[in-house]
């Protein structure tokens, strides 16, 4: 039977903006998904994979990892060794992140501004921090150790070694010193980003009601920073906690294992021990911490920038 045009039941269309809604959903789903693939296989899966085998006695060899429980936990939080190389990282990240923003900060001041001069100033600090972090371990263990560049110098002129490398103390400034030298580039390029965002309208109002140099920054320049300083000091936190690659190359965690950093100790035990089971205990707690204070400091920044601004 036919029907008529009369007959037939009328068609149904869906509205023009709910399929416009389902095409921009559609769409936006197909941009994201690349990215979190990447994010799922290269994030998610390590922390998973991390966490079981923090639970297993594995050795990095054999078929079938011996599952042990919570025993490695146990076990690394009486290992002296943990201990030590924890207050190292914590000495490090500290006296790092301080370095690293005053002078990021500092610097980001001096050469801010368009210039051919600050242009040519800009590239040369952010330099060393295209270099790799092993290849300035050994550039700088080869100026300042015992038979270094420096020493030399040092010797020829009558002078005693001095044990940048060689003493524990010295050790340890010299791999901050280092870490702070390769990294702070970074640092005046985020604080140069910042320093274009301050209102010149504020800065030039302070100027004319008076206002000395140091006066304008405290007052003007360095509230309006705010945001900047809270990405530099939590990225700063975050980087030097996990340094290994430098100590590697610059001190190999002597002397004495006395620069052992939380993360060396977790390669050094994971693949030098054959431990991995052990040393994936040391990273799952390594993670915990480093997101814990990232986001103690993140908190304490963020109450900060509202009471200036109130």
């Amino acid at each position: 039977m036919t029907l008529t045009r009369e007959q037939a039941p009328p068609v149904v269309r869906k509205p023009v903006g709910e399929r416009r809604r389902r095409h921009d959903g559609l769409a936006t789903t197909l941009m994201v998904a690349p990215a979190t693939v990447l994010y799922v296989v290269m994030l998610i899966v390590p922390v998973g994979l991390a966490l079981y085998l923090s639970l297993t006695d594995w050795d990095g060899f054999s078929a079938d990892p011996a599952f042990v429980g919570a025993a490695n936990y146990v076990t690394l939080l009486d290992d002296p060794d943990l201990r030590r190389a924890a207050l190292v990282t914590l000495l490090v990240a500290a006296a790092g992140t301080a370095g690293l923003n005053l002078l990021g900060l500092g610097f980001a001041l001096l050469v801010n501004g368009a210039s051919r001069a600050n242009t040519f100033f800009r590239i040369v600090l952010f330099y060393p921090h295209v270099l790799s972090a092993l290849v300035v371990g050994f550039l700088w263990s080869a100026i300042l150790g015992t038979s270094g560049a420096v020493n030399n110098l040092v010797t020829t002129w009558g002078g005693a070694v001095i044990p940048f490398l060689s003493d524990p103390a010295w050790a340890t400034v010299t791999m901050i010193a280092v870490l702070v030298w390769a990294g702070f580039g970074v640092n005046v390029v985020l604080y140069l980003a910042g320093l274009q965002a301050v209102p010149h309208s504020l800065v030039e109002a302070a100027r004319i009601d008076g206002a000395t140099r140091w006066q304008v920054f405290r007052n003007v320049t360095l509230p309006a920073l705010g945001p900047s300083v809270t990405v530099n000091i939590v990225l700063s936190l975050v980087t030097l906690l996990k340094t290994y690659d430098l100590v590697v190359s610059l001190t190999a965690g002597g002397p004495a294992g006395q620069t052992q950093t939380v993360a060396y100790l977790i390669l050094w035990n994971s693949f030098h021990d054959a431990r991995l089971g052990f040393g994936s205990a040391q990273s799952v707690l390594l993670m915990l911490v480093t997101a814990a204070l990232a986001f103690v400091v993140t908190k304490l920044r963020r109450r900060g920038e509202l009471a200036v601004h109130q």
